[in-house]
This record gives structure tokens, sequence and C-alpha cells, in this order.
């Protein structure tokens, strides 16, 4: 039979006590505010370096941006950043691909997107200025 010493009993209760602690905190997930301070309304894509517009979006969740080429998959994210002024994001659309994407707002109405993965069977890698442009 052991023999355990108070000290020994008491850094035991302790120790347990500070597990169960930590382990009674739920988690919160990431928000992503940093989308949800952009303004609502049409945004226009232009790829880095280039003078034309790459694509209009009427934006009413700025959370669509994160999956430029994906839109309308259905994919699980797993969020890797979520500053203040930047996020970036992995998604992967069973069937559909997977993407990261990193997302930094420079105003509430001017963002750049960096994104790449694969999409369709074809990898994509593109750099995006996005800036609200009006109403939609």
């Amino acid at each position: 039979m052991a023999i355990f010493s108070p000290f020994l009993l008491r850094m035991a209760a302790v120790a347990g006590g500070a597990l169960a602690a930590a382990t009674a905190v739920p988690a919160q997930a990431p928000s992503l505010a940093m989308l949800d301070r952009l303004e609502k309304g049409s945004w226009q894509l232009r790829e880095r370096g280039q003078d034309n517009v790459a694509r209009t979006m009427c934006l009413g969740d700025a959370r669509r941006m994160i999956q430029l080429e994906h839109p309308r998959a259905n994919c699980s994210r797993y969020i890797i950043e979520d500053a203040p002024n930047s996020v970036t994001v992995h998604y992967t659309c069973p069937g559909a691909g997977h993407g990261r994407t990193t997302i930094r707002s420079e105003t509430n109405r001017l963002v750049q997107i960096d994104t790449q993965g694969i999409a369709e069977g074809r990898p994509f890698s593109q750099a995006f200025e996005a800036r609200r442009t009006g109403p939609c």
C-alpha cells in the first residue's frame, strides 16, 4: 500500500482543480469581425497590376470574398488568422476543391485579397484589390 504525504495530496488536488477549471471554460470561435466592418454594397475586384475590372460583387456579407473560386460550394472553413485588419481562412469544398484566402483591410471600403488553391482540378492563385463603388 502506497503512502502519500499531505503535500503530494494537496498538489494533486490543486493540479486537478486547475485542470477542471481549464476545461470548464467554453472556447469561443473566431469572429472574423474585420469582415463585418466592411461596407455593404457593390464591390469591384481588380487583379493587382491590371486596369480592367475582373468582377463585380454585390456584398451583403463580406465572407463571400473568402471563396471567390468556390462561390456556391458548401465548404468547411478553418480560420488561421483573425486579426483586427486581416483574416486568413483555409476552406475545403468536398468534390470541388479547396483554397486559402487572406483578406487585408486598408479601409472599410478597400481590401487586398490573396487567394490560392484548387478549383475544378486546376490550381489557382490570384491577388485582387477590392474596392466598394456604391450601392447595389
